[in-house]
Parts: C-alpha cells; sequence; structure tokens
C-alpha cells in the first residue's frame, strides 16, 4: 500500500511536470512544423532567472508569499524577450526550409543558450527552496509530500485546460487551427501567418520558462539542466504524438508513471523505461498515440 500510494503520488508530480517542460515543445511543432531543440534552453533560462529572482527577493527579509509571484512574472518576462529575440532574430529567415536544417539551426540557438546561462549567472548552483519549504507538508496515507508539488500539478491541468480552451473556443483559436492545417491557404485568406508563427513561438518558450521556473525550488538550479529536460520532453511528445496537447498531457502521464514504478520497484531501470515505453508505442503507433500520419509529398 505505502508504495503503491508513493507510485501515484510521484507519478502525477513528474507527468505534472513534464506536462509544463513539453507542452510548448509539442505546441510549436504543431503550428510551425519545428523541432525546436532550444526548448531545453529557453527551460534553463525560465530557471536560472525564477532561482537568482527568489534569491534576491528573500535577502530583503520580505513575506516568501510574493515569491509566488515572482515565479511567473521571471518565466514571462525571459519567455517573451528570448523568444522574441530568436525568432524575429534569426528563424523568420530560415521559414519554407527542410525541418532537419530548422533542428540543426535549433540546436545550434540551444548552445548558446546554454553558454549565455553560464556568462550571466555563472556556473555555480543556485538554491531557491523558499516557495517549496514555505507551504509545508501533507501527510498522504501516511507518505509527507510537500504541498508545492499539488501546486505545480494544479497549475499543469490549469495550463492544459487553457490551452484546450483557447483553441477550440476562441476565434484566434480556430484561425490558429487553420494556420495548422494549411499555412498557404491561410496566407491565401488573409491571415497573417508570420504573426501566428512569432506569438506561437513566444508562447512556446514562455511556457518551457515556466516549467523551468516553476521546477527551481524544487532541484539546485546548474548548468546543463536543459539538455536533460529537452530529452525528457522530446519523448513525451513522440509517445503523444508530435504537435497534440491532449497527446502531450497522456505522453506525460505515461512517463511520469513509468518513471516512477521503476524508481520505487527497480531504480537502475529509471531511464530504460521510459525509452522502452517509447519504442513501444512507436512500434504500434509511429506517429504517436494521438498524432494523424501525414500525406507524402512528392
Amino acid at each position: 500500500m505505502f508504495t503503491t500510494v508513493a507510485i501515484i503520488l510521484d507519478g502525477f508530480g513528474f507527468a505534472a511536470w513534464l506536462f509544463l517542460s513539453s507542452v510548448g515543445l509539442t505546441l510549436i511543432y504543431g503550428v510551425m512544423r519545428i523541432l525546436n531543440i532550444s526548448h531545453g534552453g529557453f527551460y534553463a533560462l525560465g530557471a536560472y532567472s525564477a532561482a537568482w529572482a527568489i534569491g534576491l527577493y528573500t535577502q530583503t527579509g520580505n513575506t516568501i508569499a510574493l515569491t509566488y509571484l515572482i515565479i511567473p512574472v521571471a518565466a514571462i518576462v525571459v519567455g517573451i524577450l528570448t523568444g522574441l529575440l530568436v525568432e524575429r532574430g534569426l528563424l523568420r529567415f530560415m521559414y519554407g526550409h527542410e525541418e532537419v536544417l530548422m533542428v540543426l539551426v535549433t540546436y545550434a540557438v540551444f548552445l548558446i543558450l546554454e553558454d549565455v546561462t553560464k556568462l550571466i549567472w555563472g556556473t555555480e548552483s543556485y538554491v531557491a527552496y523558499q516557495p517549496a519549504f514555505w507551504l509545508g507538508t501533507v501527510d498522504v496515507a501516511g507518505i509527507p509530500y510537500t504541498i508545492y508539488k499539488f501546486l505545480i500539478i494544479g497549475i499543469a491541468v490549469a495550463v492544459g485546460a487553457g490551452l484546450y480552451w483557447g483553441l477550440n473556443h476562441t476565434r484566434v483559436g480556430k484561425l490558429l487551427l487553420v494556420v495548422i492545417h494549411d499555412r498557404e491557404v491561410s496566407a491565401a485568406l488573409g491571415i497573417n501567418v508570420t504573426l501566428f508563427f512569432t506569438v506561437t513561438f513566444v508562447i512556446g518558450t514562455t511556457l518551457g520558462a515556466l516549467g523551468g521556473a516553476l521546477t527551481a525550488p524544487e532541484i539546485s538550479v546548474v548548468p546543463g539542466i536543459g539538455a536533460e529536460v529537452i530529452v525528457m520532453a522530446f519523448a513525451v511528445i513522440v509517445i503523444g504524438g508530435m504537435g497534440s496537447i491532449g497527446g502531450a498531457m497522456i505522453g506525460a502521464v505515461i512517463v511520469g508513471f513509468a518513471r516512477a514504478m521503476s524508481v520505487h520497484l527497480y531504480p537502475p531501470v529509471e531511464m530504460f523505461s521510459i525509452y522502452l515505453v517509447m519504442a513501444v508505442v512507436l512500434a504500434v503507433r509511429p506517429y504517436g498515440l494521438f498524432a494523424l500520419a501525414e500525406g507524402r509529398k512528392i
């Protein structure tokens, strides 16, 4: 019973983190057909900026409660500024090229962002435990569980619901769906496809930064965290179906529970279990669980 409860709690907690870290990646791919390898760099920037801002604020001796406002503000500022810089300064010149070339370009951006974080914040670790520590813990079937983890789960559900509502029940969302299905026809109908690309990329980078900022109070923020998250996020969106928001949520749950079960039952296969699940899913559904196979253009 104890192990079962622990698996459920850790599974949902890890799934929430994975969804927040990967949903921006799948959104960008769904609209722009860009596998944004630099997504891990935006995650790292969000984590570093939040940890740094929390550290500065807590030194003033003011109430910890305001750090819960600092976290999203730091993510939004970093996501918007860097997202606009990368999309307007580089990616817009690459539209229309092969997807493989876009992968190489975004990988180069990722390497640049990795060095940028080191130039700004150095190579020492940042610890911003105060927001998670201040909320305390709650006892669940005899297991002390941080309330902050439940907060992240709630935010992940809210983000998923907000994206679903925005895409399916707003005029802008419906126009975006038109762009997703056929960008050439969309442009012919007078839809500003370039503007939709810019906004989508900025939203995706902001979501990536938000994932990092929310994770900062639970980890030691160190160089290299972006590389880890891009690998995990890629596994999530491949399992769920690249470009599918709902698929990212289901993929995050699958990967989250696979990881939680392996950690509690047989820790040596923690990473292996994730890629085993991905291999099994792709063997049955080569395009992921919720993605439709695209017609091949000749």
